[in-house]
């Protein structure tokens, strides 16, 4: 087949990354976005195995594809909402570890094979090899552990382990050894191209790199590394793209890896941290601190006769929400409210509200909330003081006024100002801390009617409570 046909392919499948991804920048248009680019991914492969005359092995290769569907439509239809982040975790490792596979066979065939380049080829080979293989198992590895954080803990010898926050300041010097170590090894794998040794050690480095680079960063932070991660998967592939000389793959991981970057930049604005500070400090999440005050829990009735006339309210969605699955019922009390009070309802969404960007406007989009009430925090907070009362649906560390106090794990953090509502409910288990390990201030004030329990069971009794009112 002439080659301009494998090229228009390749066009045609990066066309739909592109627009793929331009159009995962909404809600609304996010679900045709997945289409797009999975539509581009079955373009892509399409094309690679027609140009490679892969096809010649259809065995393996249908074998391949069936195995890699199985195990992703297996975890994609069995992870609950509460665990999306973790799953994106992981599948941030998987792409790395995919490219960094790619790089160590290549590097494998072209030893056995005594199939070396020489001069200024091998030094850009060689040199592209060692850069997917170090960012691909540094990813896997640093996915593994923000998994296992996201998680709560791992299992070891049948006992559940919580995944501890280590971060002694010495060990940011561990980790700039073993980046320097790194980066001798590739140079060293350039010089003497046949010794196989140096790839091994630097997969030892990059994996040990992984893990140390993420292990310190607390739980407020783990939006950030959830991002970061998955622009790195993009770049490994990128680099591994350029090694197989692969122009789909290139711009496939360049999108992922810029992209992921801008993302990650939106994180740290949104949570006041600057990336070099969310990898080299620990940022809340080791010691949590100990409840010491006590709150007289509120009942339905309470908070329903709080809401009769209400003509301005703001619902807070956090993690909890998520976690009780309740956003149906969310859903629910939004209309009552409008239907018997006539009554403004909106959403306050955090950027970091839950365990990846995005998760509260998924939920709440899965119980059909227009898109036109979700508002983003700098455009709700000068709202605040107009409502007559914001409803915090398992939210803590977003809603912290702590924040604004210079002082501690979410120092300089923007926060929703829900305490500057008329009044205020919030809806949680307990009145423990939240990820970043900071007691609520906002637990306490007068204003605030404290709902205790499940979010669901709560917001199913408040529905109650408001059609009886």
């Amino acid at each position: 087949m002439d080659n301009q046909w494998f090229q228009l392919g390749y066009l045609i499948s990066a066309g739909l990354f592109i627009f793929g991804l331009k159009m995962l920048g909404h809600p609304r248009t996010a679900p045709r976005g997945n289409q797009l680019g999975a539509m581009g991914m079955l373009m892509a492969v399409l094309t690679v195995l027609l140009e490679t005359d892969l096809v010649t092995r259809p065995v393996l290769i249908i074998a391949g594809i069936a195995l890699g569907a199985a195990i992703g439509s297996l975890l994609a239809i069995r992870v609950e909402m509460t665990g999306m982040p973790e799953l994106v975790a992981l599948f941030n490792g998987f792409g790395g570890a995919a490219s960094a596979l790619v790089a160590l066979a290549e590097i494998y065939s072209a030893i056995e094979s005594d199939t070396i380049p020489k001069g200024l080829e091998l030094h850009v080979a060689w040199t592209a090899i060692g850069l997917s293989a170090l960012v691909g198992w540094m990813t896997l590895t640093g996915s593994l552990v923000a998994f296992a954080k996201l998680k709560g803990g791992f299992m070891i010898l049948g006992k559940w382990r919580r995944t501890p926050t280590w971060g002694p300041s010495w060990l940011n010097g561990v980790k700039g050894l073993i980046m320097l170590s790194s980066i001798v090894v590739i140079y060293l794998s350039v010089t003497t191209p046949d010794d196989f040794q140096m790839v091994w050690v630097l997969i030892l480095l990059a994996c040990l790199l992984g893990v140390v680079l993420v292990l310190p960063i607390g739980g407020a932070d783990m939006p950030v590394v959830v991002s970061l991660l998955n622009s790195l998967s993009g770049i490994a592939a990128a680099f591994t793209g350029f090694i197989i000389s692969n122009p789909v793959l290139i711009i496939a991981g360049s999108l992922v890896g810029a992209s992921g970057l801008i993302l990650t930049f939106i994180m740290c604005k949104a949570m006041n941290r600057r990336l070099i500070d969310v990898l080299f400090k620990s940022f809340g999440g080791s010691d949590k601190q100990s409840v010491t005050r006590t709150k007289v829990g509120s009942d339905p009735d309470e908070v329903a006769m709080i809401l009769d006339g209400a003509q301005k309210v703001i619902i807070v969605p956090g993690y909890g929400m998520a976690v009780s699955q309740c956003q149906h019922q969310v859903k629910e009390f939004a209309d009552l409210m409008k239907e018997k009070y006539d009554t403004e309802v909106k959403y306050a969404i955090h950027p970091v509200a839950g365990r990846m960007p995005g998760h509260m406007n998924v939920l709440l989009a899965e119980a059909n909330v227009p898109y036109d009430q979700l508002i983003e925090m700098d455009e709700i907070n000068p709202e605040m003081p107009e409502a007559d009362a914001a409803i915090i649906i398992g939210a803590n560390d977003t809603c912290n006024p702590v924040a604004r106090s210079g002082e501690g794990p979410l120092a300089g953090m923007p926060i929703i100002d829900a305490d500057l509502a008329r009044s205020v409910v919030i809806i949680k288990r307990s009145l423990s801390v939240g990820y970043a390990g900071v007691d609520n201030d906002l637990f306490y004030m007068d204003k605030t009617m404290m709902l205790f329990g499940d979010g669901k069971k709560m917001m199913m009794a408040l529905n109650s409570a408001l059609k009886e009112a």
